[in-house]
C-alpha cells in the first residue's frame, strides 16, 4: 500500500492502536487497579452518591467600596456582626459584600453597612458566581487529593437555584459530606504573655501562607506514634514569621503544658504554645524544641524555613490537615439542609453497565445489519462497519485518556455517534457507488468531495447545536453533548476520510 497515496488509513490505524494503549495500558489508572479497562463510571454506572447544594450565604449588591478598603471593611463587619473573618468576603470588582453564615438576616447586614457609611443595592441570598467558580475549584482539588476516583465538581443551573454539583462514585452519603462538611481553615497560633502577663493568642500564619505541602506520615516517637505534615512556609512570609516567633519568646526551648486533648479552645491556654486548628478545631499543641528556637534567634529559619505540623497519634486528622493545606480554603460552607441527593448501590450501578453493554452491542448488530442489507456486497459493508467501529474504539480511548466518567447519558452519547456515523458512510458510499462506474481518481475525488461537504454541514450542524448544552450546566444533557460532539469530530476529521480512502481502492482497483 502506497503509504502517500492512503494516509488517512494509515492516520486512523495510529488513532486505534493509540486508543488501544489508552483504554488498556496501565497507565491512566483503571487498570492498574484491576480492572479490564481504564475507563472511569459516574455513579450511575458504578453506584455512588451524588450532592446538589447551594451555598450558605447572602449578599449585598451594589456596594461601591473602593480596593484600599476591602480589608477594613471586612475587618469592621467582622467585628459589628460577631463573625470571623473567612465567613466576609468584600469584593470592589463586582462591588458586593457576601457573608458565609446562617445566622444572619438580610436586615442585619444592611445596618452593618450603613454604618460603615455604604448604602447597598439589594441584599439577597445566595452568593456570587466568582464565589462558586472558587468552591468549585476547592472543592474539585479535595476530591483529588483525597484519590476519589471518578469524581467530579461542576456548577448546575436547576430551578431552586445556583447549585453546585459533586459526584462520588463508590461513595457512600456520609462519607462524601464528611469529606465536603469541613471548610479546610488552617490557622497557627502562637500563645505568649501579654504586657500584663496574661497569655494570648496571636495568629502567625494563615492558609494561603504555606508553599510545599509534604504527604502525612507517620514517626515512631518514645511512646508511640507520631503523625505530622511536613510543610515549608513561602519565603515571602518566612521573615515575617521569624521575627514574631522571637517577639513572642519562642527564641529559645518552650515546652508546652497542655496536651490538644485537654483543651479545646485556644484562648483557654495560658502556656508558650503553638496551637494549629482546622476548622476552629485544635489539630495541634505543642511547644518549640531548642534548636528550632534558636533558629529564630539567629535568623536562620528564614533561609529554610520548614517545619512539621503534628496531629499526635491521629493519622487521620494528619490526612484532613494534608488535603486542606494543598486544596486551600473553601470560600462558603455548603447548605446541606437544603441538597438534593442521589444514591446507587454499585450493585445496581453493575447491571446499568451489563445493560448499556448489551444495547450497545444490539445498536451494533443492527446497524450492521441494515449496511448489508442495503448493498449486498461484503467489499462495501465491512469496510463501512469496520470504520464505524473503529470511531467508537477511538472515542473510547479519548474518554479512558482523560479519565472523564462515563454515565448512563453518555452511553447514549456513543449510540447516537454509532447512528450518525453510519449515516455518514452510507451518504459517502451512495454518492460514489449508485451512480456511473468511475474510471478516473479526479472523477472520485470529485464525488467525494461532494458527499464530505454534505456531512461536514451536518456536523457543523449538529456541533452549533450541541455546544450550549456543554457549558449551560444542565447536568446529564452536559455529558451527552460532550460526547456527541466529541464523536463527530473524530468522524469528520479521521474515520470518514479513512473510509474514503478504503473505497478509493476498491472502485479505482488500485
Amino acid at each position: 500500500m502506497n503509504i502517500r497515496e492512503n494516509w488517512r488509513i494509515v492516520l486512523l490505524v495510529v488513532f486505534v492502536l493509540g486508543s488501544g494503549i489508552a483504554l488498556f495500558a496501565p497507565v491512566t489508572g483503571g487498570a492498574d487497579d484491576g480492572g479490564i479497562t481504564n475507563l472511569q463510571y459516574g455513579i450511575q454506572l458504578d453506584g455512588g452518591t451524588s450532592i446538589q447544594a447551594p451555598a450558605v450565604g447572602i449578599t449585598a449588591e451594589d456596594v461601591n467600596v473602593r480596593f484600599q478598603q476591602e480589608t477594613a471593611l471586612e475587618q469592621n463587619l467582622s467585628e459589628s456582626l460577631s463573625l470571623d473573618l473567612a465567613d466576609i468576603r468584600v469584593s470592589n470588582e463586582s462591588s458586593t459584600v457576601e457573608v458565609f453564615v446562617r445566622n444572619v438576616t438580610h436586615d442585619q447586614l444592611r445596618n452593618a453597612l450603613n454604618a460603615e457609611g455604604y448604602q447597598p443595592g439589594t441584599v439577597r441570598d445566595g452568593v456570587t458566581g466568582q464565589t462558586r467558580e472558587d468552591m468549585v475549584d476547592v472543592i474539585r482539588d479535595k476530591i483529588t487529593e483525597s484519590a476519589l476516583s471518578g469524581g467530579s465538581v461542576s456548577r448546575l443551573n436547576a430551578i431552586e437555584g445556583n447549585l453546585i454539583s459533586i459526584t462520588a462514585p463508590d461513595r457512600d452519603r456520609e462519607e462524601l459530606r464528611s469529606l465536603l462538611n469541613e471548610r479546610g481553615i488552617v490557622r497557627v497560633y502562637a500563645v505568649h504573655p501579654d504586657e500584663n502577663g496574661s497569655f494570648v493568642p496571636s495568629q502567625v500564619l494563615g492558609q494561603d501562607e504555606f508553599g510545599r505541602i509534604g504527604t502525612a506520615q507517620e514517626r515512631e516517637v518514645a511512646d508511640g506514634t507520631e503523625a505530622f505534615v511536613p510543610v515549608t512556609i513561602n519565603d515571602d512570609v518566612a521573615e515575617r514569621f521569624q521575627q514574631d516567633m522571637v517577639e513572642y519568646g519562642f527564641n529559645q526551648d518552650r515546652n508546652c503544658g497542655y496536651d490538644r486533648s485537654q483543651i479545646t479552645n485556644v484562648s483557654a491556654v495560658d502556656d508558650y504554645c503553638l496551637v494549629t486548628t482546622l476548622n476552629g478545631e485544635i489539630v495541634f499543641s505543642g511547644g518549640v524544641d531548642g534548636d528550632l528556637g534558636r533558629s529564630f534567634a539567629s535568623g536562620g529559619f528564614a533561609t529554610d524555613p520548614s517545619f512539621r505540623m503534628t496531629t499526635g497519634e491521629n493519622m487521620t486528622q494528619a490526612k484532613d490537615l494534608e488535603i486542606s493545606l494543598r486544596a486551600g480554603r473553601l470560600p462558603a460552607p455548603l447548605d446541606f439542609e437544603n441538597a438534593n441527593y442521589q444514591e446507587l448501590e454499585p450493585a445496581l450501578g453493575q447491571q446499568f453497565r451489563t445493560d448499556s453493554l448489551i444495547t450497545g452491542i444490539m445498536a451494533v448488530l443492527a446497524v450492521s445489519g441494515m449496511i448489508f442489507f442495503r448493498y449486498q456486497d461484503v467489499r462495501v459493508a465491512l469496510p463501512m462497519i469496520v470504520t464505524a467501529m473503529s470511531e467508537v474504539f477511538v472515542l473510547l480511548g479519548f474518554v479512558a485518556l482523560v479519565q472523564y466518567p462515563l454515565n448512563l447519558s453518555h452511553i447514549a452519547g456513543f449510540i447516537a455517534v454509532i447512528g450518525t456515523g453510519a449515516d455518514d458512510l452510507i451518504i459517502i458510499a451512495d454518492e460514489i457507488l449508485q451512480r456511473e462506474e468511475i474510471a478516473t481518481d479526479r472523477v472520485f475525488q470529485n464525488r467525494f468531495r461532494k458527499a464530505f461537504w454534505v456531512i461536514g454541514a451536518a456536523a457543523a450542524t449538529t456541533i452549533i447545536a450541541m455546544s450550549p448544552l456543554t457549558v449551560l450546566g444542565l447536568g446529564d444533557l452536559s455529558g451527552f453533548a460532550i460526547i456527541t460532539i466529541v464523536g463527530v469530530l473524530i468522524g469528520v476529521l479521521v474515520t470518514r476520510p479513512a473510509y474514503g480512502n478504503f473505497l478509493r481502492r476498491l472502485v479505482l482497483d488500485t
